[in-house]
């Protein structure tokens, strides 16, 4: 569904390109790619050796960029960034990538994930003479490897990272270097790719598909590769690594053209509405799957429950963002906007509605009520992931358990709010075994916090809600 009026959003998107004369304009198209992780700012920088350029701004990526603003950036190399605010929260200032100018050089950084130690660090950066020019949990990594004694730029930010906790996804560029680095967990994705002699950094290989990349291999968890006009060269910066790749990805985030850790995303949210058909199934007359994200399940569910899948709700893409909107009940006449049912589909049918995930309920409860005002005579709302029960710490603005409708109501509660016949969640064996990620670990690899409140990192009290603090 809509990130903006489902009220599920990541945080950001990031890529970068190393040796190509028009590394801006390759960038901006793949910030383009990207779009679906951030729609709040967008910016990029880039270097011609000598000096750091950027331009950054609120909105889309072709409301923040003209073509007026690339005769201000040429370079050989730039890092680009979209962004929906969670830590630190809005504004320009918060804008990524952000730019760090000293006597001697610039450092500029973009950064998808959420530091779960952030505030802790700024006391101490803080206590230690540190300013800070935004409320970014980004900026933090900057004092970090600015105050290092290490001479080396590579060891300066391999000292910065040993003393950050969380997910993070990396570039950063210097006048004459790119520096990519992913957390020891992996919970962001991040590819590498090349497009003739200049390697590719992205976030999801969609965008190496937009700009005519090729996809090379996915950066390692605890790898730190070091990309200049000598070449490339990679070390791992943490030995202990545990995958533990956010299972939201799949399930939602991702474009369903992108592979993520090299697993297409909408063969699995594909597999996920078949598992979920085993798991759940009902007598109806037509499936439908609330638009985009997810289509791909609801065709699984159909295939294997022999039902027709149909194109029950249609999603007005000209109708401004929602999650502008002040209140709840502009946002709910938002959703109404966005998605439309098809009456001539709909009208005398049981329908099983498939959606990805439920967080606050407010969204499915209209879908239901849409659905049954364009004739529906049932409605089974079928969820192609399990309850989300626990909040995301690592860069999903579910920061709280009070905000989580399945945290504090019984399947057969939600039910009755949204006014549903039928209501069903996949289990969490059916996540793992439908994404189907190698058997790792009782996880395969995969991070199922925001549905065990099983972390995979250390959580810092202060990151927590006063509502979730025991």
């Amino acid at each position: 569904m809509l990130a903006e009026i489902k009220g599920l959003n990541e945080e950001c998107g990031v890529f970068a390109i190393w040796g190509h004369k028009d590394a801006a304009q390759i960038t901006y198209y793949g910030l383009h790619s990207l779009q679906h992780r951030g729609q709040e700012g967008a910016g990029i920088v880039v270097t011609d050796g000598e000096k750091l350029s950027i331009h950054k701004g609120l909105g889309l990526v072709n409301e923040v960029f003209d073509s007026s603003k690339f005769t201000e950036l040429y370079g050989k190399a730039a890092i680009g960034h979209v962004r929906y605010a969670t830590a630190g929260g809005g504004g320009l200032v918060n804008c990524q990538p952000l730019l760090f100018q000293s006597q001697t050089d610039g450092l500029s950084i973009a950064h998808n994930g959420n530091l779960v130690n952030a505030n802790a660090l700024k006391h101490q950066l803080e206590s230690q003479g540190s300013i800070f020019q935004s409320t970014s949990d980004t900026e933090v990594v900057a004092h970090l490897i600015k105050r290092s004694v290490y001479p080396r730029l590579e060891d300066k930010f391999k000292n910065a990272l040993s003393m950050i906790k969380g997910a993070y996804a990396f570039a950063v560029m210097t006048e004459n270097k790119l520096m990519v680095a992913l957390d020891p967990n992996g919970l962001r994705p991040l590819s590498l790719g090349r497009l003739g002699d200049a390697y590719v950094v992205a976030s999801e290989t969609c965008a190496f598909d937009i700009v005519g990349a090729t996809f090379e291999r996915e950066v390692k968890p605890g790898e730190l590769i070091v990309i200049d006009d000598n070449g490339i060269t990679s070390e791992m910066f943490a030995r202990s690594t545990s995958r533990a790749i956010c299972s939201m990805e799949y399930i939602y985030f991702a474009r369903p053209d992108s592979n993520v850790d090299e697993i297409n995303v909408h063969t699995a949210r594909k597999s996920l509405g078949k598992q979920l058909a085993i798991e759940s199934p009902i007598e109806a007359d037509v499936v439908t799957g609330v638009p985009d994200s997810s289509i791909s399940a609801a065709i699984g569910y159909a295939e294997q429950t022999g039902i027709p899948y149909e194109l029950g709700m249609i999603k007005n893409r000209y109708v401004g963002r929602t999650f502008i909107q002040p209140s709840q009940e502009l946002r709910e006449q938002g959703v109404k906007m966005k998605l439309s049912p098809v009456r001539g589909v709909v009208e005398g049918k049981r329908v099983v509605m498939i959606d990805d995930s439920i967080v606050r309920g407010t969204t499915s409860r209209r879908i239901v009520k849409m659905l049954r005002e364009a004739g529906a005579t049932e409605v089974h709302v079928r969820i192609s992931s399990p309850p989300i029960t626990n909040p995301c710490f690592y860069g999903i603005d579910t920061s709280t358990t009070e905000e989580l409708i399945a945290s504090n109501h019984s399947i057969e509660e939600m039910r009755e709010m949204m006014g549903a016949d039928t209501l069903a969640f996949l289990s969490i064996e059916g996540l793992t075994q439908g994404i189907g990620r190698p058997d790792e670990d009782a996880n395969c690899g995969q991070c199922l916090a925001c549905f065990t409140g099983q972390y995979p990192t250390e959580i810092y009290p202060d990151t927590l809600h006063p509502h979730d603090k025991s």
